[in-house]
């Protein structure tokens, strides 16, 4: 986009030779099989290196990759819990990943699109040079964001923490008919009652029932609340105790049909041509095509007319890509969707488990009718357990898995009042991670791996990888430095160790302003990249729906 910043995306330092990946597709619910990576993962969590490598091996990358890393630490997003180390590692492996496919794509642009492209010498992976500061302007960029000077308006009045008769509940009710349900569910009428005066009669009310109670009743009515929970009641919880055994993601090989040849990059990105069909909603997917988006993908994004997107999500998720509207329950619908999907490469959703597959949107179903197709499916609780079919969003894993008591506090009188993180960090990394395992499919598709892809990933899962794996993997560490190459001053900064301090955030670095249909944005600029690829989005976020069904 054409824009004015205060400043421009760092560049790296320079690359060093890649080695072949060591990757097999797996079951999409099989751990990531462990290799000889897993020593030298441990030894970096001991130098300080929580989650990177970690996730790295989880997307099926060639460990040796990490050594492109290198970062600047900085003081931010505050936190009991590593929430810093958890969105650098989430953004440092998007990076690496897009950074790879770069050099697959340059690789094979003789020929690119044809499977059984030799492994090994070839271009050079370029270095990723990670900077704290971007990544958590990033992590809050619907704060950071203006329409006009306007700040959004990012959670409705109902959507809050709420005393009950036995401890806490935690609602969501930002879209229109998730307030309504939520508000039937426990017989309060609407009428003619401002959401003042609504707040007053739910808190009455729910102060007189079980957290528990009230949950099981707005679930049934398809509206949004958790009993908020400690991490040890979310542990013995039958949804929790299966959330510990999965890995951070889940990949699957469908079929084993070649991908879609693309034309050369010509230093368009390495998802030049690539052609991505975005069914998502906030926050996590939309983060996740937002990337593709930025390293030159063509990216569609579907809404029903009946349920449009919020528009101030839209400003801040909707930068380089396409809006269209599309009724999947008609027959017209359906017939430009099949059109749509006959010529993608991937396919994005975000709904809970189930919830498209009336619309013949189940993965498997996708890969039969666009053999080699990838398909990214993210949700709140996960394809498995007994919430699988349950709504959700960061909020509300933040409540029912015990973060939220976490990063509470206590009132004068001793009680627990829950807090939430810095950031909505569980929807941020996951789009993250869910990006980069889009892009290393599409890696491994041109590395001789051919067929359609499954990738899944949840937001509990990412929870439980805050909770539990990171500080298992070294978080918080006495030196919370990147894996890398040594390079620059900052490499190894600390904000615990005087010699090497962390550097202060100054959002306004990473902010931007632009022109654009909706008027004029101030937004916070992409955290991820590597040395030589597009520090900016092509395009502002256009109108919400004022795109063609239809591929440029």
């Amino acid at each position: 986009m054409e824009r004015s910043s205060s400043a421009a995306a760092g560049t790296a330092a320079p690359a060093g030779p890649a080695d072949h990946l060591d990757s097999d597709p797996r079951g999409a619910d099989s751990a990531p099989a462990r290799s000889d990576a897993a020593g030298r993962e441990s030894a970096e969590a001991a130098a300080g290196l929580p989650g990177t490598a970690h996730a790295w091996r989880a997307l099926g990358g060639d460990i040796a990759l990490l050594d492109r890393i290198s970062c600047t630490v900085r003081a931010v997003l505050p936190a009991r819990l590593p929430v810093r180390e958890l969105a650098r590692a989430s953004v440092a492996v998007c990076s690496l990943a897009a950074a790879e496919l770069s050099s697959v794509r340059s690789e094979g642009a003789a020929g690119a699109g044809s499977a059984g492209a030799p492994a090994g010498a070839g271009p050079v992976v370029p270095a990723v040079s990670v900077d704290d500061g971007a990544v958590a302007a990033a992590f809050t960029s619907e704060r950071r964001l203006r329409t006009d000077g306007r700040a959004p308006v990012t959670f409705s009045p109902l959507s809050r923490f709420w005393r009950t008769s036995d401890g806490w509940l935690r609602t969501h009710a930002n879209y229109p008919h998730h307030r309504t349900r939520l508000l039937s569910a426990l017989g309060i009428s609407v009428e003619d009652r401002d959401d003042a005066t609504l707040a007053e009669i739910l808190a009455s009310e729910l102060s007189g029932r079980s957290a528990a109670e009230v949950e099981e009743a707005v679930f049934a009515a398809g509206g949004l609340a958790v009993a908020v929970r400690t991490p040890q009641e979310w542990a013995a919880h039958p949804q929790g105790e299966q959330a510990s055994r999965r890995p951070l993601l889940t990949t699957a090989r469908m079929d084993q049909a070649l991908p879609r040849p693309l034309p050369s990059p010509e230093g368009n990105g390495p998802l030049h041509a690539v052609r991505v069909l975005d069914l998502t909603r906030v926050l996590a997917g939309p983060v996740a095509t937002r990337v593709l988006a930025l390293f030159g993908a063509d990216v569609l994004r579907l809404d029903a007319p009946q349920l449009p997107e919020n528009a101030d999500t839209h400003a801040d998720t909707g930068a380089g890509k396409r809006s269209a509207l599309l009724d999947l329950s008609s027959r017209s619908g359906q017939s430009a969707f099949e059109e749509l999907l006959s010529a993608a490469d991937v396919v994005v959703t975000g709904y809970r488990p189930g919830a498209l597959d009336r619309f013949g949107l189940a993965p498997e179903s996708l890969a039969d009718r666009r053999p080699g197709l990838v398909v990214g499916q993210l949700s709140a609780w996960g394809a498995y357990g007994p919430w699988h079919r349950r709504r959700g969003f960061d909020s509300l894993v933040q409540a029912a898995s015990g973060i939220s008591l976490i990063e509470g506090q206590r009132d004068e009188a001793g009680e627990e009042i829950p807090g939430a993180l810095p950031a909505q960090a569980l929807d941020h990394t996951t789009g993250y991670l869910l990006a980069a395992a889009v892009m290393r499919a599409l890696t491994e598709q041109r590395r001789g791996r051919p067929g359609a892809r499954l990738v899944r990933l949840a937001l509990a899962q990412t929870a439980d990888w805050l909770m539990n794996g990171l500080t298992s993997q070294g978080a918080p560490a006495a030196r919370p430095a990147c894996p890398g190459n040594g390079s620059g001053p900052d490499h190894h900064a600390d904000p615990a160790d005087p010699e090497h301090p962390a550097r202060p955030e100054d959002p306004a670095l990473w902010l931007a302003e632009t022109d654009s249909p909706l008027g004029r944005l101030r937004y916070a600029l992409p955290p991820v990249g590597y040395e030589g690829s597009p520090a900016d989005w092509s395009r502002p976020p256009g109108v919400p729906g004022g795109d063609p069904a239809e591929w440029w």
